[in-house]
């Protein structure tokens, strides 16, 4: 009987009559699945007590050690390279505390730094604004007049018309008391009434400022820059005692130099 008599079997459809090409490779693959995803935990013991133990021992004998040796270990005298020479104090100059300075000469440099970075932008370096959207605050009636009308407009902000009744183009002066510190508007106030050719000759206290803070809070819509009117009913000079500008304070205190 030739080969051609016998049937194909259905279930074995390779060439090969005597393998299953397909179940062949099936088994492969599934071999080589297993090798590759192969468990990382499988033939290994875990760590014995006797090893946690040793574990222990040599953490108690490394604490004991340092213990003893710590304080030598962080003490700074110690530990600091021979012949170190620590830095001095913030306003001390070989060993000299920075000279007292007047008070006024203080509070304008204090003051300048705060201009620059809240009043620069549109009022200028020289205080003279731009003429048509920022007035100028050179000789200003508001800057240089009642100290009590002058913070309102700082702390709140301006809506209107300013001291020449003149409408400037910005339309309205934000706000500058948010985070603004009592110190903060004294040095601000007192360098505005005292540079760019104003020459008021006054120091604005920290505790006139405070009193400004605590009108601006009472005002009905303390959110609602001020006005022209609004402002008619603050022409008067903050409360507080009137400070010398002439009296020597502690440059990095800002303290009277005989206050200890």
């Amino acid at each position: 009987m030739s080969q051609d008599s016998y049937p194909t079997p259905t279930d074995r459809p390779d060439l090969d009559d005597v393998m299953n090409v397909t179940s062949a490779h099936s088994s492969n693959a599934t071999a080589a699945a297993a090798r590759e995803f192969r468990n990382p935990g499988v033939d290994k013991e875990p760590l014995s007590i006797a090893a946690f133990a040793l574990c222990a021992v040599m953490l108690i004998i490394g604490g004991s050690v340092l213990g003893k040796t710590s304080g030598a270990l962080f003490d700074y005298d110690a530990s600091i390279k021979p012949n170190y020479v620590r830095g001095k104090a913030p306003g001390v100059v070989d060993d000299v505390v920075m000279p007292p300075k007047a008070i006024l000469d203080v509070y304008v440099k204090k003051g300048q730094s705060l201009y620059s970075a809240k009043c620069n932008g549109c009022h200028g370096a020289d205080g003279k604004g731009d003429g048509a959207n920022y007035p100028s605050l050179v000789g200003s009636a508001w800057s240089t007049g009642h100290t009590d009308r002058f913070s309102q407009v700082i702390l709140n902000g301006l809506q209107g018309p300013t001291s020449t009744g003149k409408v400037y183009g910005a339309g309205v002066m934000p706000a500058q008391g948010a985070g603004m510190s009592a110190q903060d508007l004294a040095f601000i106030m007192t360098f505005i009434r005292n540079s760019f050719g104003n020459s008021v000759g006054d120091v604005v206290t920290p505790e006139m400022a405070q009193a400004a803070i605590d009108i601006a809070a009472k005002r009905p819509n303390p959110a609602a820059p001020v006005t022209a009117d609004e402002l008619k009913g603050h022409e008067k000079d903050l409360p507080g005692d009137k400070m010398d500008p002439t009296t020597l304070v502690d440059p990095i205190t800002f303290k009277p130099a005989a206050a200890k």
